[in-house]
C-alpha cells in the first residue's frame, strides 16, 4: 500500500520535468555498439584498444563479457582493460529496480577483469516503477561496490545513503558515438579526448521509466544521477522528515492569507499556490528534493473547502430572487453615520400566490429596483416574506422621514409583473441607534416596519428606550405567571351607578399589576404584550373566574348586581371560546345573565364571521354583550348593525368634553337615543365631575362609571362600599 500522496507527487514531478529540460553535460559520451549478436571478447578488446587511441579521460565498459568462449579473446580483453590502468571500470547491472540482493547482479568474470574496477547500476523506484534514487554503494556477496552515477560524478558518499537524479537532463541530448566510427578510424566531430566514455550495447542496457519522459535507456538515468550529484546539494527532506516541511510552509501561508485583509487575501492565496507548486521545482534545480504531495493535497482540500464554503455561503446569503438576503446584511458592517431602513410590503405572500413561480424573483427584483431608484442605494437586502433592508446616510430626522414618504410615493403607481398588475402598499421601519451592532439594528428596524404595517402607519422608528424595555417585554408571559402566583396581579372592581335608581347596579372587573420594583404597571402595557404573545387566554379565564366569585357574593347580599368583564379581540374568533365560557359558568353555578362581556378593539379581529357567530352563541347562553368604546375605531354603526349586543359604552373622549364641546354633547345625546331605539342599555364611562354626571342624567343615560363615582379598588373595599350603599338604601349620585 503506497502513501496517499505518492500519486500526486508522481504526477507533479512528471509535469515539472516535462517542462523543465536542459541538455546533458558534454563531457560524458555514449559509445553505442551496433545491435548484433555474438559480440566476442576479441571484438570487445579490439574496440577498447582503438578507443584508447582517442585518449578519453575515463571509460565505463557497460557490456556483457562472454568470458570462457574464446580464451585468446579473453586474454586480449584482459590486456585491453589493464591498458587503461585505473581509468576504466566495468559495469554490472541489476536485473530489475529495487532488487539489491546478491542474485540480482551478474558480475563480470574475475579472470578477465582481474584488478579492473567494477561498478554497479541499481535504482530505487516509486509505486509505478519510475526511478527516484540510487544508493552510493551496493554490497554484493560481502563486497562493497560503487554505483555508476556516483562513479561518474566522482563522489564516494553524501549526506544521505541515496542520491537523486537530475531529471531535467534530456536523454535525447546525451552525446553519442557509434562503435563503427571508432573501429573504422573515421574522424569524430568533437573527439573523445579528455571526456568520459560509456561503452554500451542495446541488449545490455534495458529501458527504464524516467520522469518527464516514458522509457529511456537505463544508462541515461546513470548520467542524470551523476548530474544530480554535480548540483550544489543532493538531499531529500522526504527521507528524514517526509512531507512535513512543505506542509507546514503551506499551512503557514494559508493561515496568513486567511488573516489578511480582503484586498490582499487573493494575493496571499496566489502566493501560496505559487510557492507550493514552484518551490519544490526550484529547489530541485539545486539538488534539494522537497516532496510536495502533502502540501498539494492540503491546498487542494483547502481550496475545495473554500470554494464549497463560498458556494454554500453564496446560496446561504442569497434570496430566491437572487438578491442578497438579510443574513448577508447581518454578516456585514454598517457605514459610519448611517440609518438602517427596512421596508415591508403588505400582502406580499398573497401577491406571490397569484403569480407563477417563475415570476416570484422578478417581483422581488422589481420592488428592489424601485427602492434603489428612490433611495440611491445600490444594495438592497431581501427577506423571503417581503422585507427589503438597506442602509442610508443619516439625515436630520424630519428630512429622513420626508425622504421615506417620498420613497413611499414611488409605489403609488402599480407594479407590472408579466401580465399581472399589483398595487403595493409599503411601510418603513427606521433604526437610528448607531452604537448597536448590525443584527440588533436590523431586528429593530424589522420590528418597527412590522409595527408600522400592523398599525397602518407609513413609518415607525425604533427608539433606544424600546430596546431597553425589550428583555422585560419578551419575558412578560413568565412574569405574568409569577405575578398571578404571588398576588402581584390582582383584580380591581369599579362601580357602575344606575342613574334612575341612584344606586350601585354593577361593576367592571379590571386587572391590575403592582410589581415590586417597577411599581404599578399600566394595564395596556402588559395586556397588549400578552395579546401579541398569544397569552391573553389564561389572563381572561382567570379574570372570569374571580369575577364570578365576586358576582355570586354581591348578588347574595341584595338587589341584582351585573358584572362586566373585558374580552380581547384576540379571543373573539377562537373556536373554543364559547365552550370554555360555558364550562366555567356551569362549573361555578352562575346565571350567565349576571355577566356582561365587553368587546373592544374590534379592528384586531382576524375572522369577523367567526367572531360574530361566537358572540351570538354567548348571547344565546344568556351572557349580556356590550360594545365598548363606542364611537372610536371600528366600534361604529356598522359594527352595531352586525353585532348582537345588549349595551353600548360611550367612549370617555366624548363624555369628558360634553360640557365644553357642543358637538360632543350632540354626539352623546344622539348615541343615547340611537341605543334606546335599538333596545340597548347605555353606559357612559370616564365621568370626572358632577356637571357631566347631571348632563348625562338629563340626556337619559342609563348607567354611569368614572372616577367621580368610584375608582377601581380591591374586592374587599368594593364589598364594604357596596354593603354601605345597601345600608343607606338609595344612594344619591
Amino acid at each position: 500500500m503506497f502513501a496517499t500522496g505518492e500519486p500526486l507527487a508522481h504526477s507533479y514531478w512528471n509535469v515539472v520535468f516535462k517542462n523543465l529540460r536542459r541538455d546533458a553535460p558534454t563531457n560524458t559520451v555514449l559509445l553505442t555498439v551496433d545491435d548484433r549478436s555474438g559480440w566476442t571478447t576479441a571484438e570487445q578488446a579490439d574496440l577498447l584498444n582503438k578507443l584508447r587511441r582517442q585518449m578519453p579521460r575515463r571509460v565505463f565498459f557497460d557490456a556483457v563479457i562472454p568470458a570462457g568462449e574464446d580464451k585468446v579473446g579473453d586474454t586480449a580483453l584482459m590486456q585491453a582493460l589493464q591498458s587503461f590502468d585505473s581509468d576504466i571500470a566495468v559495469v554490472a547491472r541489476a536485473e530489475k529496480m529495487d532488487d539489491f540482493d546478491d542474485h540480482a547482479f551478474t558480475l563480470p568474470s574475475a579472470q578477465v577483469v582481474r584488478n579492473t574496477k567494477v561498478v554497479v547500476s541499481a535504482w530505487r523506484s516509486n509505486f509505478v516503477y519510475y526511478a527516484i534514487s540510487a544508493p552510493y554503494t551496493v554490497t554484493i556477496r560481502g563486497r562493497e561496490y560503487q554505483t555508476l552515477g556516483a562513479a561518474l560524478a566522482g563522489v564516494q558518499s553524501g549526506f544521505e545513503s541515496d542520491y537523486y537524479p537530475d531529471f531535467s537532463i534530456d536523454p535525447q541530448s546525451i552525446p553519442r558515438v557509434r562503435s563503427q566510427d571508432i573501429l573504422s578510424g573515421a574522424p569524430l566531430p568533437s573527439g573523445l579526448s579528455g571526456r568520459t566514455v560509456i561503452v554500451t550495447s542495446p541488449e545490455r542496457v534495458p529501458s527504464i521509466r524516467y520522469f518527464g519522459h516514458r522509457l529511456v535507456p537505463a544508462v541515461a538515468l546513470d548520467i542524470a544521477g551523476a548530474a544530480g550529484l554535480a548540483l550544489p546539494f543532493s538531499v531529500s527532506f522526504g527521507q528524514k522528515f517526509g512531507s512535513i516541511p512543505m506542509l507546514l510552509l503551506a499551512a503557514l501561508l494559508v493561515v496568513q492569507g486567511a488573516r489578511a485583509r480582503r484586498r490582499t487575501k487573493l494575493a496571499w492565496y496566489i502566493a501560496t499556490v505559487a510557492t507550493v507548486i514552484g518551490l519544490p521545482a526550484l529547489l530541485r534545480t539545486q539538488g534539494i528534493v522537497f516532496p510536495p504531495d502533502c502540501a498539494l493535497i492540503f491546498i487542494s482540500v483547502y481550496a475545495a473547502l473554500r470554494l464549497w464554503q463560498k458556494r454554500a455561503r453564496r446560496i446561504q446569503l442569497t434570496s430566491a430572487a437572487g438578491l442578497p438576503n438579510l443574513l448577508a446584511f447581518t454578516n456585514g458592517t454598517m457605514p459610519v453615520g448611517a440609518d438602517m431602513v427596512v421596508a415591508v410590503v403588505a400582502r406580499y405572500e398573497e401577491m406571490l400566490a397569484t403569480l407563477p413561480h417563475e415570476l416570484h424573483g422578478e417581483f422581488a427584483r422589481a420592488i428592489a429596483r424601485r427602492i434603489t431608484a428612490g433611495s440611491g442605494t445600490d444594495t438592497i437586502y431581501h427577506g423571503e416574506s417581503g422585507q427589503f433592508a438597506w442602509s442610508e446616510e443619516a439625515r436630520p430626522l424630519e428630512t429622513q422621514l420626508d425622504h421615506l414618504e417620498g420613497l413611499r410615493a414611488l409605489f403609488a403607481s402599480p407594479l407590472q409583473i408579466g401580465a399581472h398588475t399589483f398595487d403595493t402598499n409599503i411601510h418603513f421601519g427606521l433604526d437610528r441607534n448607531e452604537g448597536l451592532d448590525v443584527p440588533t439594528r436590523l431586528n429593530s428596524a424589522l420590528a418597527s416596519a412590522n409595527q408600522a404595517m400592523a398599525s397602518g402607519r407609513s413609518i415607525e422608528m425604533f427608539e433606544a428606550s424600546r430596546l431597553a424595555e425589550a428583555p422585560w417585554e419578551l419575558s412578560l408571559h413568565a412574569r405574568i405567571e409569577e405575578g398571578l402566583r404571588n398576588g402581584e396581579i390582582w383584580l380591581a372592581f369599579q362601580p357602575q351607578f344606575d342613574l334612575t335608581s341612584n344606586r350601585i347596579c354593577g361593576g367592571e372587573a379590571l386587572i391590575r399589576w403592582n410589581h415590586p420594583t417597577r411599581g404599578a404597571i399600566a394595564p395596556d402595557a402588559f395586556i397588549l404584550q400578552a395579546e401579541r404573545a398569544g397569552r391573553i387566554d389564561a389572563l381572561t379565564y382567570w379574570v372570569l373566574d374571580l369575577a364570578i366569585t365576586a358576582t355570586l357574593a354581591l348578588n347574595a347580599r341584595g338587589p341584582r348586581f351585573q358584572m362586566s368583564i373585558n374580552l380581547s379581540a384576540q379571543m373573539v374568533d377562537k373556536p373554543d371560546l364559547v365552550s370554555n365560557f360555558s364550562e366555567i359558568v356551569r362549573r361555578r353555578g352562575i346565571d350567565p345573565a349576571l355577566l356582561t362581556v365587553e368587546i373592544t378593539e374590534t379592528s384586531s379581529v382576524r375572522n369577523r364571521p367567526a367572531a360574530c357567530q361566537n358572540l351570538a352563541r354567548l348571547r344565546e347562553l344568556g351572557f349580556r354583550l356590550s360594545i365598548d368604546d363606542f364611537g372610536t375605531g371600528e366600534a361604529s354603526l356598522a359594527y352595531l348593525a352586525d353585532l348582537p349586543s345588549d349595551e353600548l359604552k360611550i367612549d370617555r373622549r366624548f363624555v369628558a368634553r360634553m360640557i365644553s364641546s357642543p358637538r360632543d354633547r350632540i354626539i352623546v345625546a344622539n348615541t343615547i337615543n340611537l341605543a334606546h331605539a335599538l333596545g340597548q342599555r347605555v353606559v357612559a364611562e370616564g365621568i370626572e365631575d358632577a356637571p357631566t354626571l347631571q348632563l348625562l342624567r338629563d340626556l337619559g343615560c342609563d348607567c354611569a362609571q368614572g372616577y367621580h363615582l368610584g375608582k377601581p379598588i380591591a374586592f374587599a373595599d368594593f364589598e364594604k362600599d357596596y354593603d354601605a350603599s345597601l345600608g343607606q338604601g338609595r344612594r344619591t349620585v
